[in-house]
């Protein structure tokens, strides 16, 4: 038996969204900038996707662009912002996901931006008095680029909130929105932002896809050039059959938004809950009781001798989890995030986050926990029988 706990970093393909990109790779072969009859057909599919996506978040289907993925997005909106819109000064956090953070760090240390970083609560959440300040002490052209939820911790910013605080300082708004998009419902008709990214494999779509919402008010150049698609801005023959399984798999989140949202944090607060009840010297990471993505739970163990080993002893067990980010899981030196929310005194200790679907139950749940027994020092009255 496998249980899969680590949906933050990607999620299994809905049935729906595998047939009909099937279906598509069957009968829809055609290079959709060609005129004749194939190609005409195959560019209907992809601006057929634009309307869905464009629909799902209230946007113009002229704001809306199709990419590669969440990490493309995200440094074409940074890249683009300072390149053709004149934004000197950028304004952050130290726990965005690497995609935005190096991104930010390289164009700083060649000189193309000044750097800020806001200051964050006690619970991780940003200081929003803070990023105030920050925007009324200059007066250079800023944008200010904050995740909507947390890859790791699942602590979220109020879009309206920061907005805002943007508007208030004319100042420009990238939000990455790639772990909330099909989640949370998110507006750009009502929320003034000026860029949004979304990854088709968040929320059961396929993988290598995704798109960026651009704000009508911001014109800027191609970020890949050597072709007319995208609308002029992204050259590159586009990927059919995933520009539609991300649409299918958008429309299926939204449709079922609720539904998926009640069994998900159901079955995150059983585990929470569960895991206080049953486990010595359990603590949480991020705004648990607070603005936080009902998907994700980080969990700090204490340190035992299966500390250093203890994804590797889940794996073993059946168990599908992570340590943070899968793009920095190779990395040595840990997840930056945890690294800078830890504590001195809890650095010896082991995180691990579980990150939740519509397709897991709580009998999952309870396997976890029964497998956790044999891992990390339980209470007294939940030891293991024998």
């Amino acid at each position: 038996m496998r249980i899969y706990l680590d949906n933050a970093a990607t999620t299994a393909l809905a049935p729906e969204v595998i047939e009909v990109m099937t279906q598509v790779m069957q009968e829809n072969y055609g290079n959709p900038s060609s005129i004749y009859t194939e190609g005409r057909k195959s560019r209907a599919l992809i601006e057929e996707a634009r309307k869905v996506v464009a629909r799902q978040i209230g946007a113009s289907i002229g704001e809306v662009f199709f990419t590669s993925g969440g990490t493309e997005s995200n440094n074409m909106a940074i890249k683009c912002a300072v390149r053709d819109l004149g934004v000197e000064r950028i304004i952050s956090t130290k726990i965005e996901h690497h995609c935005v953070l190096h991104t930010l760090e390289s164009l700083a240390s060649c000189g193309s931006i000044a750097l800020d970083f806001v200051k964050l609560k006690a619970d991780t959440s940003v200081d929003l008095e803070d990023l105030n300040q920050l925007l009324a002490n200059s007066d250079q052209k800023t944008m200010v680029c904050l995740m909507h939820s947390n890859n790791e911790l699942g602590t979220m910013i109020d879009l309206d909130e920061v907005s805002a605080v943007c508007q208030r300082h004319n100042a420009l708004f990238h939000s990455d929105t790639v772990q909330t998009m099909g989640f949370f419902p998110i507006d750009v008709s009502k929320t003034k932002i000026n860029f949004i990214t979304g990854s088709a494999h968040k929320f059961h779509g396929p993988k290598g896809v995704g798109f960026i919402y651009i704000n009508n008010d911001n014109l800027i150049k191609p970020y890949i050039e050597g072709g007319s698609q995208e609308r002029n801005m992204r050259a590159g023959t586009e990927n059919i059959y995933g520009i539609v399984g991300l649409a299918k798999a958008l429309e299926l989140a939204y449709e079922n938004q609720e539904t998926h949202r009640a069994h998900v944090t159901e079955l995150r607060n059983y585990l929470k809950t569960e895991l206080e009840a049953q486990f010595e010297d359990i603590q949480f990471n991020g705004a648990v009781d607070g603005r936080h993505h009902y998907k994700v739970l980080s969990v700090s163990f204490p340190q035992q001798p299966k500390s250093d080993l203890m994804l590797l002893n889940l794996d073993i067990l059946g168990i599908s989890a992570s340590g943070g980010s899968a793009c920095s899981s190779g990395s040595e030196t840990g997840s930056h995030v945890i690294n800078i929310v830890t504590k001195p005194a809890d650095a010896l200790r082991k995180t691990v986050r579980f990150s939740l679907s519509h397709l897991n139950t709580k009998a999952e749940i309870d396997f976890l926990l029964e497998k956790l027994k044999t891992i990390t020092p339980v209470k007294e009255k939940a030891s293991v029988t024998s």
